[in-house]
């Protein structure tokens, strides 16, 4: 019997290359791909915006890049689902005002993108702003249950009826216990491979896994599979590793099987209020954000080093999915974005207390005027910014065809 040619193991250059190329694909889509994909221009432009009075909130943790694709349902350790952030890359203790302005923008093009009237997107910052302002409206302590709109009870649904094998399906296109190699998955070298199974010896990385798979801390892990995961933007220039691993030496159904996102924790791009105390390991720094703005997922996570480089590492679980707002009705913009606002609103206000959260209501609302029912700084922030994107798209386009041709 012929045995398949292995896989080519691409070089550094040759991934940057090929990822460079992905990246300019993907953001030369539209409008809102671009502004996903841009979180270092957001705040280059958002400093030399003329925009006045920006309120300084108290310094928490904020998400940083608080974009629609990285919200959306989120599992616990105990499968317990809610919709919380799901990317805390750009995490930092700074100005909350930041992550609903970033928000506000990705709504924004996401209405331009779906065609929607120019009255569509201010009544969508009008109910961003309502939202927002919600969470830190009553003085209580625990989230109370807010009616979800048709879009996110879609998604919800979806992430409650998922299992394994809709997550290998998915994410590595068999139920068989292997990564296939392809267009999302590439080969690593002997030297990656050694490495990443020597991770795992770690009995700290290896309860990771058992933990969250309600075994004892003693269960067996073994590295069944790994592979360099090609993840768009957010790949360029940094470790990036799938990582199948066998949890009991079972291999057989899905429960016994566990796939390992490993990211490399980089430089965060949103600027951190100064003389305040966070992690310096950038990982460290992600892990902790994650604790105190996504609970169910900062559970989930773990700080590590691999080749000399600070990595974060979490378990996949089926029921963890992304909302897609490529396209989104009139009647929908509103109730979507006082929905999501609510929802950072509320990771930003488990962080304060009663006193602080009265106090950052009132800053909020400062600068309101009679012609919306959203504030000056808000509102002249996100149409400014909505301008620099789409100047900043098209130029990223020409480039690109140019490059293409």
């Amino acid at each position: 019997m012929l045995k398949p040619p292995k896989a080519k193991v691409p070089d550094l250059e040759d991934r940057q290359q090929l990822l460079n190329a992905r990246r300019n694909t993907k953001m030369a889509r539209s409008t809102h791909a671009y502004v996903r994909g841009n979180t270092i221009k957001f705040y280059d432009w958002l400093e030399q915006a003329e925009i006045r009075s920006l309120p300084h909130g108290p310094a928490i943790w904020i998400c940083g890049d608080c974009h629609t694709g990285n919200l959306g349902p989120v599992a616990d350790a105990k499968g317990r689902i809610e919709i919380q952030i799901r990317d805390l890359d750009q995490t930092v203790i700074g100005n909350p005002a930041h992550d609903l302005i970033r928000l506000g923008l990705s709504l924004a093009t996401a209405a331009r993108g779906s065609s929607l009237p120019g009255v569509t997107t201010i009544n969508m910052i009008e109910a961003l702003f309502a939202g927002y302002a919600e969470a830190f409206d009553k003085d209580r302590e625990s989230d109370e249950p807010v009616r979800r709109p048709e879009l996110v009870r879609v998604v919800m649904r979806e992430a409650v009826r998922r299992s394994w094998k809709h997550l290998a399906r998915e994410r590595l296109d068999d139920i068989q216990p292997t990564i296939p190699f392809g267009n999302r998955f590439w080969p690593i070298s002997k030297k990656e491979r050694a490495e990443i199974e020597a991770l795992f010896r770690n009995d700290a990385v290896a309860r990771l896994a058992t933990s969250l798979r309600g075994r004892a801390n003693s269960g067996d892990v073994t590295v069944l599979d790994a592979a360099y995961w090609v993840k768009g933007c957010s790949s360029l220039g940094r470790l990036r590793y799938a990582v199948l691993l066998d949890v009991d030496g079972g291999v057989i159904e899905g429960d016994d099987l566990c796939l390992i996102d490993i990211k490399e924790g980089v430089k965060a791009a949103a600027p951190r209020y100064p003389d305040t105390s966070m992690p310096r390991d950038n990982a460290e720094r992600v892990v902790e954000g994650a604790r105190h703005l996504a609970p169910h997922l900062g559970e989930r996570m773990r700080a590590a080093s691999l080749q000399g480089r600070p990595v974060i590492l979490r378990e996949l679980l089926p029921q963890d999915l992304k909302l897609e707002i490529e396209q989104i009705g009139e009647e929908e913009a509103m109730e979507v974005a006082r929905y999501l606002a609510l929802v950072v609103g509320r990771a930003h206000a488990r962080q304060m207390d009663k006193s602080t959260r009265r106090s950052w209501l009132a800053e909020l609302r400062r600068s309101k005027t009679r012609s919306i029912d959203a504030p000056l700084w808000l509102w002249s922030s996100i149409v400014e910014l909505v301008g620099s994107h789409e100047t900043g798209y098209l130029e990223h386009c020409r480039r690109y065809a140019l490059a293409a041709a």
